[in-house]
């Protein structure tokens, strides 16, 4: 059985929990971007400057500054200077549409908005806003060749008449601000999800929830030191990369290698290009990565940890992907995780030794599960799947302006605790490992049968010959629902084959009501901007 640690957590803001970092490894690397280092002191230097800036254009404690930047330096740098004047930084993405910017804007009350200037076009609801708007390039911070080469053949030409340019402010004008020390409860950063309605919702994370974020995983892994590397591709304007890829790195003294875009199906390029000693995305990486042959002759000895999260990833991808990191050297094997971003991200891990096939691992210190009835609230006995519940100090503190969602996801119980419904099935075995099934939204009914799609997901894709798959309930008259099977076939699999090899081995492995009655071959899957399935697509 899992005994559960106690970690401690400093009541300071972000800012100041890097800062400790930069006064321990001054000049250990922390932001790598392409061949351009900015050490921990410089960096600090950096944040600094902006900080000056965004207070001299009228940022106080409380407010919220809009930035809508990919995984360039500034958006780091821009996210810490926010903190330290003690207001919130809104994460958005940079391929929202027009009108989701707008309404995001709305929601906040952003009077300064930071953006990447290649998306200015999208703007000009923020304009009719009366807000300040501020443009960053992913060319400004390069090396000087590359910047060069970015900015003559690369950048999109743009006219932006009024607007200002980001800058930092020059080093003879960089004061000493007068802020007043803030507690962790303080909001840190509002991210957006589809909370338990479907519709977008401003997530409130405050300092405390992103800096227990960054001990317990420290704690979890196991495995971190100062200077290691950190491939940090995952997106700035999403609680894994924010919580997990900037602010965990720089807590432990690790160096982020930021990009600002890559292809998944390159990933395998990058991580041979830059070495890291840890990994970390979604599955749709790494299922890339077992497809792509890329590995062939090479020593990947340099990877240490290797961390899978956002979604599910299939029993058999794991295990074929951790037999070629093995036959290259590597010790590591792919780590699976849980969370969301209603607690910034991960609240779970595999243990680096745990032989649990298809366990998303064991709670984060001082982070407790249950799993409870949908229809009571009622706990289950072990093995027995219901909602997962749960509570920690990375839980956030309410979606924003939005008192009725946050009551149906943030629920006091009986035992005087507030639990977060997740509205995730899974089930919890007798050692306390977490088993995830599939959101709840994703339960298909047939006939009566609650069917869960992860389980004909993970026996699809055990197949040779199949490279991903997505399973889904579609409307039929009699039944309510019949399964629909979505394969993405490897290389030049006969499909009328293959879709016999895989009716026998669905006939053999799941529940003859759970069967899928049709099986559809596509080129490939559509996904969100986070690179999760998009099922509501599919469907």
């Amino acid at each position: 059985m899992n005994i559960k640690k106690h970690l401690e957590y400093p009541d300071i803001s972000l800012y100041d929990m890097i800062v400790k970092s930069a006064e321990l490894y001054s000049k250990t690397t922390a932001i790598e971007y392409y061949s351009r280092k900015i050490t921990y002191s410089k960096l600090i230097e950096n944040i600094d400057r902006y900080a000056c800036m965004l207070a001299e254009n009228g940022v106080k404690p409380g407010d919220c500054v809009t930035i809508i930047l990919p995984n360039i330096p500034q958006a780091a740098e821009l996210f810490y200077a926010v903190n330290k004047l003690g207001a919130a930084a809104s994460m958005i993405h940079p391929l929202s549409a027009d009108n989701e910017i707008t309404s995001y804007i709305k929601l906040t009350k952003s009077k300064i908005i930071i953006s990447l200037d290649q998306i200015f076009d999208k703007l000009s609801g923020a304009k009719s806003l009366g807000c300040k708007i501020m443009l960053a390039s992913a060319g400004d911070e390069m090396p000087l060749p590359l910047k060069m080469i970015y900015f003559s053949f690369k950048h999109k030409k743009i006219k932006a008449d009024g607007i200002k340019k980001l800058n930092k402010i020059s080093v003879k004008n960089i004061r000493q601000l007068s802020i007043k020390k803030f507690t962790g409860d303080v909001p840190a950063a509002i991210l957006y999800s589809g909370g338990t309605t479907g519709k977008p919702k401003g997530i409130v994370l405050t300092n405390m929830n992103f800096n227990a974020l960054a001990l317990q995983s420290i704690d979890a892994c196991g495995c971190l030191k100062a200077a290691d590397r950190v491939l940090s591709v995952m997106p700035v304007f999403h609680g894994f990369g924010l919580g997990v890829c900037v602010h965990t790195v720089l807590t432990f003294g690790g160096t982020a290698v930021m990009l600002p875009q890559f292809k998944a199906a390159d990933f395998h390029k990058l991580v041979l290009k830059y070495k890291p000693n840890v990994i970390a995305g979604v599955p749709s990486i790494y299922e890339y990565m077992l497809r792509s042959g890329g590995f062939k002759n090479k020593n990947l000895s340099f990877l240490k940890c290797i961390i899978s999260g956002g979604d599910s990833l299939s029993v058999s991808t794991k295990e074929k992907l951790d037999k070629v990191f093995a036959k290259h050297g590597c010790k590591a094997v792919i780590r699976e995780g849980y969370g969301l971003t209603e607690c910034v991200t991960g609240t779970c891990l595999m243990p680096e030794k745990s032989k649990k096939t298809g366990s998303v691992g064991l709670p984060y210190a001082d982070t407790f599960y249950k799993i409870v009835d949908i229809k009571s609230g009622e706990e289950v006995p072990n093995g027995e799947m219901g909602e997962i519940i749960l509570q920690g100090p990375a839980v956030m503190k309410c979606y924003l302006n939005d008192d009725e969602e946050t009551k149906r996801t943030l629920r006091l119980h009986e035992d005087g605790n507030i639990w977060l419904h997740t509205g995730d099935i899974g089930y919890k075995d007798d050692d306390g490992y977490i088993y995830f099934s599939q959101r709840l939204k994703r339960i298909i009914i047939s006939n009566g049968y609650n069917i869960y799609p992860q389980v004909i997901e993970n026996v699809i894709n055990s197949h040779a010959d199949v490279a991903v798959c997505a399973v889904i309930g579609v409307p039929d008259e009699r039944k309510g629902q019949r399964v629909k099977a979505f394969i993405v076939a490897k290389g030049n699999a006969d499909r009328n084959i293959l879709q016999m090899e895989l009716e026998e081995l669905c006939k053999k492995n799941i529940a003859a009501y759970a069967v899928p009655k049709i099986y559809e071959f596509t080129e490939s899957l559509p996904r969100t901007l986070v690179g999760k399935i998009a099922y509501t697509e599919l469907e």
